[in-house]
């Protein structure tokens, strides 16, 4: 049996097709193009026209990848995050799809992202018995999980993704210090119920999926290794040594400068800003010393929800 799950980001669009052969999933395709569905509109609380050709666009390519795996359409699952679940037109945009491609878009909760990308995040990493903060920084809203390799501690989604905060603060080539400053008194602010978490469940590590870590991840194989990861890597450790060096070239280049960052793509060349900048604000914040990372995120998690 087959099975398509589709993650609509704010910022990405993610596919992943598998076959199931008795109790083993077997990957058959993988795709991320980028939308910005989110992009103009996202503070506004709307899905701009453009963005939703642009949405059309990349789904109607994944419509055809689909129907040549043959996947039944009871197996397709298309799950729709803050972009679209914030938006006052995220239902005609949902009936637009329909109408377009023949895909039906399940919007989801944050609580339920959240639930889903723990759940891929164990697929790809091992968590351990202590405490962890699971952390997955969308274009929308950002994902934190305090759990172990068995169970969820706390979790929340907080509308803080990285689209939004580039177009809220990141008004400047490079970014200028005083929109670093007003980021952190904002997070100070917006953050308060996750360090009340973390002062209850003392998390030692952070674990990062997908988007702005794998990006961080490229850019610290290449600086060291100059080559990128092998693709079946799921797992990785990233130095605060690492982490920093990273941090202070993304936030004192300009955008073309960031491009010729070995292991930079244009998906993430604008919000990987505000996103190291988030990644230490926590660090700093929680006094965590030590970052890990795993491709796994929330499609994977769809996957083992999709087959049971």
């Amino acid at each position: 049996m087959k099975y398509a799950i589709i993650d609509l980001g704010s910022n990405t669009f993610h596919l992943l097709i598998v076959e199931k052969q008795g109790d083993t999933l077997h990957q058959l395709f993988k795709e991320q193009l980028p939308t910005k569905i989110a992009k103009a509109g996202i503070n506004q609380g709307f899905i701009t026209n453009e963005a939703t050709e642009r949405a059309l666009s990349v789904l109607r390519i994944f419509r055809q990848h689909i129907d040549q795996h043959e996947v039944l359409a009871q197996n397709i699952k298309a799950l729709g995050t803050s972009a679209i679940r914030n938006a006052a037109n995220g239902h005609e945009f949902c009936q637009t799809i329909l109408q377009e491609t023949g895909i039906t878009i399940e919007v989801i909760s944050g609580t339920r992202e959240a639930e889903l990308i723990y759940e891929g995040v164990r697929q790809g990493i091992d968590l351990g018995e202590a405490p962890s903060l699971l952390m997955d920084i969308g274009g929308g809203s950002v994902e934190f999980i305090i759990g172990n390799a068995s169970r969820i501690f706390w979790k929340q989604s907080f509308e803080i993704g990285g689209q939004r905060l580039l177009e809220k603060f990141v008004q400047t080539e490079p970014i200028s210090s005083g929109a670093i400053q007003r980021m952190h008194s904002y997070f100070q602010e917006q953050l308060l119920p996750l360090v009340n978490a973390a002062h209850q469940y003392a998390p030692q590590v952070l674990v990062g999926s997908s988007g702005s870590f794998d990006t961080l991840v490229d850019m610290d194989f290449m600086h060291r290794l100059g080559q990128l990861p092998s693709t079946t890597q799921t797992s990785f450790e990233l130095s605060l040594t690492e982490f920093y060096r990273a941090y202070d070239l993304l936030t004192t280049l300009t955008r073309e400068e960031r491009m010729a960052i070995p292991g930079m793509i244009e998906l993430r060349v604008e919000m990987i800003v505000p996103g190291v900048v988030l990644i230490a604000h926590v660090l700093n914040s929680l006094q965590i010393k030590q970052i890990r990372s795993t491709t796994y995120a929330l499609k994977e998690g769809v996957m083992q929800w999709a087959v049971g």
